[in-house]
């Protein structure tokens, strides 16, 4: 689990077909590699992956063929590389709670410099992609939280489908993030907000009991909490 705040900068290194080296490259190389041991999980442009071998200046770790062919990892050959390592228990928790388990590939539309910010308009996938990334567009809402290369944002604007979203990067965020390197056409992690995944898969499994009540457990989870609703939601804070 992470929170979305970045703690460092690195550059990434293909070692073969599953093995990734990442040099820290930022003056936070202590605070990443301090406590940092072999199989923990560190959190590379947003995807969580695990350290194999810790370095003086970085580490190696694996990455799945699925990993890589659902995240930019295996496009980014000596790309700067967003780094946080994992939320230790008591630790702050000053982004949102994220998994580092990445739902698709978008893009940056724009990036426009205002007086106090950044205003960035990202693509979601498309909708001519595969089914898995076209589920990411239900969860882009304004105000929401979502996660772009593995940085904690704030949706300022979308469209009613969730195809395009629109965050204001803070000075700090955009400084010492990769952010700061995107153009137009380049291609980010986004990982929908894990809270709105599940409260979506409860709506779903209410509506989808009254025809069909073959799963027991989704039953059960959801007789024991009576009918999940958005105005059920509503009435207790969640929307």
């Amino acid at each position: 689990m992470f929170t979305g705040l970045i703690q460092g900068l690195g550059t990434l290194q293909a070692l073969g077909s599953d093995r990734l080296q990442v040099s820290c490259v930022s003056g936070n190389t202590d605070a990443i590699l301090r406590d940092l041991t072999i199989g923990d999980s560190v959190a590379i442009d947003g995807v969580c992956l695990t350290a194999v071998e810790i370095l003086s200046q970085g580490f190696v770790a694996i990455a799945s063929p699925e990993t890589l062919s659902r995240s930019t990892l295996g496009l980014k050959p000596n790309a700067c590389v967003n780094i946080e390592t994992s939320l230790r228990a008591g630790s702050k928790l000053g982004g949102h709670f994220v998994t580092g388990h990445v739902d698709g590939i978008g893009s940056l539309v724009e990036s426009v410099a205002t007086a106090n910010a950044w205003e960035m308009r990202f693509t979601a996938p498309p909708a001519a992609a595969s089914v898995w990334q076209r589920q990411i567009a239900p969860y882009i809402v304004p105000k929401g939280s979502i996660a772009v290369n593995g940085i904690s944002l704030t949706v300022a604007d979308c469209d009613a489908v969730g195809n395009w979203f629109e965050v204001a990067v803070i000075p700090h965020s955009y400084s010492e993030t990769n952010l700061r390197d995107l153009k137009p056409g380049s291609w980010v992690n986004i990982e929908a907000d894990i809270l709105g995944k599940y409260v979506a898969k409860f709506i779903r499994s209410s509506s989808m009991l009254s025809s069909d009540s073959s799963s027991a457990w989704e039953e059960t989870a959801v007789t024991s909490m009576g009918e999940i609703t958005p105005d059920f939601l509503a009435e207790n804070g969640f929307i």
